[in-house]
């Protein structure tokens, strides 16, 4: 039977608020799993381990946030163009990697939230043939997205599948509220949306990329995006099917990796389609509360046919206990 895609009680505004599942499928409502021994512990910055240890330091300054042009999604408010300002701050140059994610739950014992629920989401063409024998449903209106029961970080297939070959490959199948633990312990946090595309635009002025406007410059690829018919056939043109390194591809003009591309990354706001249109534009922190996290940069999923949220400006969410085989996340931290 297919999956819920959203909570139960969504109004018609909702649902034209709600970017296409394409991105990342969301989990259906359900009593949240009681927190274990491990993941109720405090997450303490790892010792002897300087809090800002890898991050690049960016000037900040003011920059446009946002895009008009004819490829922005009317649904997603990248609209309008404004100026933005923003103090120093720094940011990770690359996702947070299976390595390291494994760092933080060897030391605490962590369990992430697909592990308590016991499923994810796992796109269909990964998905094993004795795994898919116990797939219990998928995503009304992207049936590409499957509930995997055993699918987690360290299985990101499924329960024959293994992260062994890819540690340097962004952790995936984390949520929002895993992010936030993992930041914690590293003495990190997340960056907010308007950090996030400061950041990956590289000092260029309203490019779509961030290395200009031409998706791949000369015909050499510069992102982990799907080529090929979605969903059904990706031809790995870039190099890759499915998740590539996290410091795949040349970085921006900030020394910054795959910020188009390769895995969606969760930002601190909540989501809206609306709320900065009138807001102040001074180091902007989103919405008071909402249902959703806002997440940045587009996936190997993304493409021009279907969904072409690989670009800068673009936005998307999922709910904060969400987690897909597409999804991740990068640190940040104050200057």
């Amino acid at each position: 039977m297919p999956l819920a895609q959203r909570r139960e009680g969504a109004t018609t505004a909702d649902a034209q608020d709600t970017p296409s599942p394409c991105c990342a499928a969301r989990r259906p409502p359900s009593p949240a799993p009681g927190p274990t021994a491990a993941s109720a512990r405090p997450t303490l910055a790892r010792p002897g381990v300087p809090a800002h240890d890898g991050l690049v330091p960016l000037p900040g300054g003011e920059f446009l946030m946002g895009s008009a042009g004819p490829e922005a999604n009317p649904h997603d408010g990248e609209g309008p163009v404004r100026p933005v300002s923003l103090p120093p701050f720094r940011l990770a140059s690359r996702a947070v990697t299976n390595g390291e994610f494994a760092a933080f739950v060897n030391a605490t014992g962590y369990r992430t939230e697909a592990e308590r629920f016991g499923w994810s989401f796992v796109f269909h063409r990964f998905v094993s043939v004795a795994a898919a024998a116990t797939v219990t449903g998928a995503v009304q209106g992207a049936p590409w997205w499957w509930a995997v029961p055993g699918a987690c970080w360290r299985r990101p297939e499924g329960p024959d599948s293994r992260i062994k070959r890819h540690m340097e490959h962004p952790v995936v199948h984390v949520s929002w509220n895993d992010a936030m633990a993992y930041c914690a312990w590293a003495g990190l946090r997340l960056p907010t949306e308007a950090e996030w595309e400061c950041a990956a635009r590289g000092g260029l002025e309203q490019r779509v990329f961030p290395w200009g406007d031409d998706l791949t410059p000369g015909g050499v690829h510069r992102s982990n995006v799907w080529q090929g018919t979605f969903p059904d056939g990706d031809t790995g043109e870039d190099g890759f099917v499915g998740t590539a390194p996290a410091d795949a591809f040349p970085p921006n003009a900030y020394g910054l990796y795959n910020l188009t591309g390769n895995v969606w990354e969760f930002c601190a706001d909540w989501w809206s389609p609306t709320f900065h249109a009138d807001v102040p534009r001074v180091n902007p922190q989103g919405p008071p509360s909402g249902t959703a996290k806002v997440m940045r940069g587009g996936s190997y999923l993304c493409h021009q046919s279907y969904c072409n949220r690989y670009r800068v400006a673009a936005r998307s969410s999922n709910t904060p206990d969400s987690s897909t085989g597409n999804l991740g996340f990068r640190c940040a931290a104050d200057a």
